[in-house]
């Protein structure tokens, strides 16, 4: 009896190790599959996350170029009107279009500001500050916004259309930099 009694022990040994094989083998699979679906998960993740850093980076740069545009144009404008007044030559049409694109400009500018970093959105400020306080000018400088007593000149306002390029280069260099083109100093 004991030959059969160890007979059946070692069946039941064999079953249970063939048993607890599968068993094992089954959980290592498991933790390898929730392993590898972990990653995926990792990797979606990323990859959402890069598709954002990326969206939000054209939407930067859109927003930068619309913005360098505009400021661009509104300064163009200023210089003609700054030669027509010289000139004498001052039309409707010209103030027509110094007004179109100082809305645009301006239209363009609080757009930016929703968009805009802190350090880009200071640098944008400085230079809408300037192109407004030069287009105030050019229109006193017109006669259409004149004030009694002021002294304006043309010779402040190509002083001022000087020191306006300024704030408009170091905006642009900001906003380069923003987008990882160059660093700001090596923009001159």
């Amino acid at each position: 009896m004991s030959n059969s009694i160890s007979q059946i022990l070692i069946a039941v040994l064999g079953i249970s190790g063939t048993l607890a094989a599968a068993v094992i083998t089954q959980r290592g699979a498991d933790r390898a599959r929730a392993r590898e679906l972990e990653h995926t998960r990792q990797l979606q993740q990323e990859e959402r996350e890069y598709a954002t850093r990326q969206a939000q980076l054209e939407a930067r740069r859109t927003c930068y170029a619309t913005l360098s545009a505009g400021t661009r144009d509104l300064a163009n404008v200023m210089t003609k009107v700054l030669h027509a007044l010289e000139k004498g030559e001052m039309t409707d049409e010209l103030r027509s279009e110094l007004d179109q694109a100082r809305r645009e400009h301006r239209l363009r500018h609080a757009e930016a500001q929703m968009v805009l970093p802190d350090t880009v959105a200071e640098a944008a400020s400085t230079a809408n500050r300037h192109l407004g306080e030069l287009y105030g000018l050019l229109k006193q400088l017109d006669g259409s916004a004149a004030q009694q007593g002021e002294n304006l000149n043309l010779e402040v306002a190509w002083d001022r259309m000087d020191k306006l390029w300024e704030p408009l280069w170091r905006m642009r260099r900001i906003m380069r930099a923003d987008l990882g083109i160059t660093t700001s100093n090596q923009d001159p």
